[in-house]
């Protein structure tokens, strides 16, 4: 399988009511093809796969396969912990023409030997005709796939290939130590591609590249050319965002920096939750030091202005009490971190506490009333 360099494993766009943003996934599949990313992993962990549908998930795959028309390989996400529902995935996928391989993970909460694992990726290898990349992330699925086990994965026909998310060096080291030179490894954490490439890697599988699908295909094609000059001046720059990309769970923080950028907008489906601000505070300080977000330009305000913000989107409908020079605030232009603007309004000035305390009486619906601290 011709398939090395920088693949992204992209996000999955959401309405504000949740349903798959199509238009979105289009503008990002399409931007990421003429950025020159090398292939694309639409509906794997950055995706949000577990919380798709079935049908949701054959259509992300399909949208994807229209946009890119061939230009880039499509390595689609089939996973279950339930062998017989993981081959019957994979040939769903399989069937379709615009698909050039399969990534599927280890079963997750059962925590199979390491048996159970070989035979279960041997099932699916054996039940379709696309090469498989096998993906090992234990501190999702709770099961390792250990470098022997990989060995004797390797010499099934099909199995091509392996995502390494263990994010242990040694492991992986082991590993390529003990696959044949035909059998390709990806380093699954952006932070860690270059030593995997050192080591005989032949790329990355990238949450990064959703945000910086230029700059992250460029290092690796100049890693993979023994260009560390370069590509080290490029993982230099951007380490910080590969992490910053985990100072929550993924796909949260690389969803938010996409939503900073006008990409797509900062929806989740449950059970993620919007970042905390504290985190995200701290994420939008390292995207715009690298470039990808304006700096916030505070608006000079009268801090004796009030104004209170109304927000139904989740939960009990609220109004807050905010002093207009809060970060949160700005003068009732702010947007408080995971809050839906269509789900929300800000009201005001008003010249002092009392008078916007006085108003949230006012608003029809509201169950809780409260304060931020800059109000204290």
């Amino acid at each position: 399988m011709q398939l090395r360099g920088c693949g992204t494993a992209l996000v999955t766009p959401f309405h504000p009511d949740g349903s798959v943003d199509e238009t979105s996934l289009r503008n990002l599949v399409a931007w990421q093809v003429d950025s020159g990313i090398d292939f694309l992993i639409p509906c794997g962990t950055t995706g949000e796969t577990p919380t798709l549908t079935h049908d949701e998930w054959l259509r992300v795959i399909d949208v994807t396969i229209e946009v890119v028309a061939g230009r880039v390989p499509i390595v689609a996400g089939a996973t279950s912990n339930s062998t017989q529902e993981a081959v019957a995935k994979a040939k769903e996928v399989a069937a379709r023409p615009g698909v050039d391989a399969i990534l599927t993970a280890s079963p997750y909460y059962n925590k199979p030997t390491q048996e159970g694992q070989y035979r279960h990726f041997r099932a699916i290898a054996e039940a379709v005709d696309k090469p498989l990349v096998l993906y090992n992330v234990p501190g999702r699925t709770g099961a390792n796939l250990e470098p022997a086990t990989l060995a004797r994965l390797a010499e099934v026909p099909n199995v091509a290939a392996v995502k390494e998310a263990s994010g242990n060096m040694s492991q992986i080291a082991d590993v390529l130590n003990a696959v044949p030179e035909s059998f390709l490894v990806f380093s699954g954490d952006d932070a860690i591609t270059l030593p995997v490439i050192a080591l005989g890697g032949v790329g990355i599988i990238s949450v990064a590249s959703n945000e910086i699908p230029k700059e992250m295909a460029e290092m690796t094609r100049a890693a993979l050319a023994n260009d560390w000059d370069t590509a080290r001046k490029i993982h230099r720059k951007y380490l910080a965002l590969m992490q910053a990309n985990f100072i929550e769970s993924n796909p949260l923080p690389v969803k938010a920096v996409l939503a900073m950028m006008g990409k797509v907008e900062e929806i989740y489906r449950l059970p993620l939750l919007p970042m905390r601000r504290d985190t995200r505070s701290k994420l939008q300080k390292v995207a715009s030091d690298v470039g990808l977000v304006a700096k916030a330009t505070p608006v000079a305000v009268a801090p004796s202005e009030y104004f209170v913000y109304e927000n139904w989107a989740a939960g009990p409908h609220k109004a807050v009490l905010h002093r207009a020079n809060c970060g949160q605030c700005n003068a009732g232009k702010g947007r408080p971190a995971g809050h839906d603007a269509n789900h929300a309004r800000w009201h005001g000035p008003y010249g002092n506490a009392v008078e916007a305390r006085a108003a949230t009486h006012q608003m029809e619906g509201v169950l809780i009333r409260s304060e931020c601290k800059c109000v204290a």
